[in-house]
């Protein structure tokens, strides 16, 4: 028990401490984590001209927030979690595990025929602390995301998925290089520095 709460404390500490947690809270965003979008467009031009963003992984919501703020009212904003997440202006929020066929149909429905501009996936696995098999579990949600944008992606759209490096990373990257013409491998300034995670940013399909 002392053990846990000691935890709980370093953790509402960090929080706490973190000018990115302050940030979001001074500008309006559900999570940190809007900031390594943010700088991912920035760097990659992400959400530069997209009409249609499909975000996998979404809850709580800040990068769909992130992509309705830039982009306005015209652009479709359709976000994915096995989590619910408190509704937003604007954005479609389908609740429902993205592994199973059902749920992406349903997904598939709500694009109507259209090609996606951007496929986002900040998706991360319940971590079970046994290393291996969340590592195995990050890489299988990586490629259903890669998968996705083969199927649904506009030639000209781009693709950003969090992935943590270990074991089956590199062939994750090989597959990346395959699929698009351009692939970056990206460590934005909010993602924290003992966090191995990365995100992978394909761009225009080979």
């Amino acid at each position: 028990m002392k053990e846990a709460a000691s935890v709980s404390k370093a953790w509402k500490n960090r929080q706490q401490n973190d000018p990115y947690v302050r940030r979001a809270r001074e500008e309006g965003y559900r999570a940190r984590a809007a900031y390594k979008l943010l700088e991912l467009d920035e760097k990659d031009g992400l959400l530069r001209g997209a009409r249609v963003v499909v975000d996998l992984g979404a809850a709580p919501g800040s990068w769909s927030q992130v992509a309705r703020r830039v982009l306005g009212d015209g652009a479709s904003v359709i976000a994915l979690d096995l989590l619910p997440m408190e509704p937003l202006p604007g954005v479609t929020f389908l609740e429902g595990d993205f592994r199973e066929d059902a749920v992406l149909a349903e997904l598939e429905s709500r694009l109507e025929g259209r090609k996606v501009d951007l496929v986002l996936s900040d998706m991360a696995p319940n971590l079970s602390g046994i290393g291996p098999a969340d590592q195995a579990r990050s890489i299988d949600l990586a490629e259903l995301a890669l998968a996705f944008a083969r199927d649904w992606l506009d030639p000209s759209g781009h693709c950003a998925v969090k992935v943590f490096q270990g074991a089956g990373f590199d062939e994750l990257l090989t597959d990346f290089r395959r699929t698009f013409s351009t692939v970056k491998v990206r460590k934005p300034a909010a993602s924290r520095a003992e966090s191995r995670e990365v995100y992978l940013v394909g761009a225009g399909l080979a």
